[in-house]
């Protein structure tokens, strides 16, 4: 399976979007679940993404404010609510997991057991409604590692970031931490100097490595692409999306290349 962020960088229609990411080749898609970025209409997005032929893979919740999940405000517990009623809406509008951030910025509250009793709530909520919590890798890993060590359920998992491991911290070994927890990929490049969203190839992360680490940890789900047109604006949509369904086909031929049998 391949999917695709349903945005991907043009200003279009959510109908038109679909149909040219189902005419490039992609089998699903994920969807930002908020909003944010003027999508007014995004709880009727799941129904415009079938019409197209396509499936949910997951929903990415908005991260905003995040940080106030670590901080005891009127702010935390509404952005809580959020969460818990989003986790509803994947039950109801049958997606089967939602993509969360931990914290926001260089310089996020420190973590603490208010942060993680909210996000325990989350999974808790999760596990009733057979819902899959997938945390992101963002700029501080250690938030990651606490989150992960401390909620022992098959419904909270790991969210793998390429971008964002590539620029932020190259170093951190999420794999050999996290790996068997792998439920979900967003996969784009960089150059190492910022989250700039590229097409895999487009900049310095090696794939081949990449992904042998994703094949090796067992994981069996969708190639999930989040790239943007940022440095591809003269492409139209349709060969924007040709280039980058042909760039998900080559991960995942790699990918491929390490199966165990």
């Amino acid at each position: 399976m391949i999917t695709t962020y349903a945005w991907f960088g043009y200003n279009l229609p959510m109908k038109e979007s679909l149909e040219l990411i189902k005419r490039a080749g992609f089998d699903g898609v994920t969807l930002w679940w908020s909003v944010d970025f003027g999508r007014t209409d995004f709880r009727d997005a799941p129904d415009l993404v079938r019409r197209a032929g396509l499936f949910v893979e997951n929903i990415h919740a908005p991260f905003e404010g995040i940080n106030n999940l670590w901080l005891d405000t009127l702010d935390g517990d509404t952005l809580t609510d959020y969460f818990l009623q989003s986790v509803d809406d994947c039950a109801e509008y049958q997606m089967p997991a939602m993509v969360l951030h931990l914290s926001g910025g260089s310089r996020p509250p420190p973590f603490n057991e208010l942060g993680l009793d909210r996000f325990k709530r989350i999974v808790e909520r999760a596990e009733k409604r057979g819902v899959s919590v997938a945390f992101e890798n963002l700029r501080k890993p250690e938030y990651l590692d606490y989150v992960l060590s401390r909620i022992d359920s098959p419904r909270a998992g790991f969210c793998y970031d390429s971008g964002h491991h590539h620029c932020y911290t190259p170093d951190e070994d999420f794999f050999a931490k996290h790996g068997s927890r792998l439920k979900a990929l967003h996969l784009h490049d960089n150059d190492g100097g910022g989250d700039r969203h590229r097409l895999p190839f487009d900049g310095t992360i090696d794939w081949a490595a990449v992904m042998k680490q994703i094949s090796q940890a067992g994981y069996k789900g969708a190639v999930a692409m989040e790239a943007q047109n940022l440095g591809y604006e003269s492409l139209p949509p349709e060969a924007f999306l040709r280039l980058l369904f042909e760039r998900a086909e080559r991960l995942q031929k790699i990918m491929k290349e390490w199966d165990t049998p």
